[in-house]
């Protein structure tokens, strides 16, 4: 029996071939979607040619669609109609604000559902930077780069203190206080890498220093929608490398 209702879901990184089947299966019923800027185009066309199509993107520093709007036009379209898509990109209860439209929809008494996506901090992978890696990151952080008041997030301190893995999404605008506190730190030299459109055609990375990374960022072109990646794991396929080799060289 098809399921009907609200569907908090998740379009993943970009690469439309990356959206897990359920969320395929949904969409092929919808007859609302309403997508931010980060849901590729292409997974609009899956949705049956009558479905109703609302843009309701938010682009940092930009004019968008303000969330208390968006809200409203969740319990619109979710009381009128049987099948209703929010599509955010990667997954919506990471950053996304996903959750706080689930428990909206469901204070107004909308049966809502959540349907993972693959986050974008996945698409780190494509450029072979592991998010952890057994010798050199047991763990990660994922970090806020913009909090509601503008702020970077006290939590990467915390993060600094440890080897694990730093994801940082919306930081771009922050790099020179992320450089900052890492330099302030002594922890200057640790690798990191941002990239932008992860996982699509026109992706663009580059990797650095920390200390150096908002210099690279201009020197590559590199601008959002990207995240930034900070640890030992950036470096993984050369220490890696290099540890093989060490064993290779005392085996003889």
């Amino acid at each position: 029996m098809a399921e009907f209702g609200l569907f908090i879901m998740g379009a993943g990184p970009g690469d439309p071939e990356l959206l897990t089947i359920k969320a395929f299966n949904v969409l092929k019923r919808a007859e609302v979607v309403l997508y931010d800027n980060l849901s590729n185009g292409k997974l609009l066309e899956i949705a049956p040619k009558n479905c109703k199509m609302i843009y309701v993107g938010k682009k940092p520093y930009e004019k968008c669609t303000p969330q208390e709007d968006i809200n409203e036009l969740i319990v619109k379209y979710a009381k009128s109609h049987q099948v209703v898509v929010r599509l955010k990109g990667g997954d919506p209860f990471i950053f996304g604000r996903g959750f706080e439209e689930l428990l909206y929809a469901e204070a107004h008494g909308i049966k809502a559902q959540y349907i993972p996506g693959i986050s974008s901090m996945q698409g780190s992978g494509f450029i072979d930077v592991p998010l952890t890696h057994r010798g050199i990151s047991e763990s990660v952080w994922i970090i806020t780069g913009t909090k509601k008041d503008g702020s970077l997030s006290k939590d990467l301190a915390c993060a600094m203190k440890t080897s694990a893995t730093v994801v940082i999404y919306m930081g771009m605008k922050k790099l020179a206080e992320i450089s900052a506190a890492y330099k302030l730190a002594g922890l200057g030299s640790t690798p990191a890498a941002i990239i932008q459109h992860a996982t699509l055609p026109h992706q663009k990375q580059g990797t650095c220093k920390i200390k150096d990374i908002q210099e690279m960022a201009l020197r590559e072109g590199l601008a959002y929608p990207a995240i930034i990646v900070i640890g030992d794991v950036v470096k993984a396929r050369e220490i890696v490398s290099a540890q093989q080799y060490f064993k290779q060289a005392v085996a003889v």
